[in-house]
């Protein structure tokens, strides 16, 4: 018996929405997705127009789904069947991305982690940012936004770079000074950009050592998964420190949240599933 499951995760920047039908032997089929950035708009609201969005796309009514998974923020997403915490969803949702990762680092608005995980998707270890680091999304789109750089336009112009310069600050408000400083001395925006990428890709390198993962691949997930700049400078940081990890990106990154809840809902309603029929046998 095959079951249908939404998963939802309110981030802090964008709300995305999957829907996959999933099979009893665990094989899963993504039918559906849906992004939508929350540029002040009420995320709740957000949540229930993905909702309607996949469904949609799928063809099927809300009646046809199993089990409804939020993530992130969405604890308070009223017609949820489940919540199920951030990390794990990354994680599982990274492994349905790129089976056989060894780490997931999701890269989101607010801050950063990195997730150590086996070829199941369970979190083995993981580190994370602080929320007032510079190392985030939002940090690096007010830098975009005081530079006149589109956010589109962040990863060309970082790669474009001849001399970068680093930001040396952690706190994202005296890192913001920093560029000031660095407007004002006449640094370039591009070197500016990729001094920046490299601060991040310092932390996030960092944080994965920590883990204690010594080999194998890394997936960016989150906001920043697709800033090709931040690829590139994360890269680059491997091979500075020596660390025998690879690191990619999959178009879909930014969905890993929504996907592993999506799963993780099928897998907790089906064994939900079989504790009923034990009960009535």
């Amino acid at each position: 018996m095959s079951t249908y499951t939404i998963g939802i995760d309110v981030g802090s920047g964008a709300v995305k929405s999957t829907l996959f039908r999933v099979e009893e032997d665990g094989s899963a089929t993504w039918l559906a997705k849906s992004c939508e950035r929350i540029r002040r708009r009420d995320p709740l609201t957000l949540a229930r127009e993905g909702m309607e969005t996949v469904l949609a796309q799928a063809g099927l009514d809300q009646d046809d789904i199993d089990y409804i998974a939020t993530t992130g923020e969405g604890e308070n997403v009223k017609f949820a069947t489940g919540h199920f915490y951030s990390m794990t969803t990354h994680a599982r949702g990274g492994v349905f991305l790129q089976p056989g990762i060894s780490a997931v680092v999701d890269v989101g608005a607010l801050n950063g982690r990195a997730i150590y995980v086996d070829e199941r998707g369970k979190v083995l270890s993981y580190k994370m940012t602080s929320q007032c680091a510079s190392g985030s999304g939002q940090f690096l789109e007010n830098i975009a936004r005081y530079l006149g750089v589109a956010v589109e336009e962040i990863g060309a112009l970082s790669r474009s770079s001849q001399d970068p310069e680093k930001v040396s600050s952690i706190c994202a408000v005296l890192a913001e000074t920093d560029v000031i400083n660095m407007v004002s001395r006449g640094i370039s925006t591009p070197d500016i950009l990729k001094g920046i990428h490299l601060s991040m890709a310092s932390r996030i390198v960092k944080l994965l050592k920590v883990t204690g993962i010594k080999s194998g691949t890394a997936l960016l997930t989150g906001g920043l998964a697709l800033d090709a700049g931040l690829l590139a400078a994360v890269q680059e940081e491997m091979s500075n420190e020596k660390v025998s990890v690879q690191a990619n990106s999959h178009p879909d990154s930014i969905y890993a949240g929504a996907i592993g809840a999506a799963l993780w809902g099928a897998y907790r309603h089906q064994k939900l599933r079989e504790l009923e029929e034990r009960a009535t046998a």
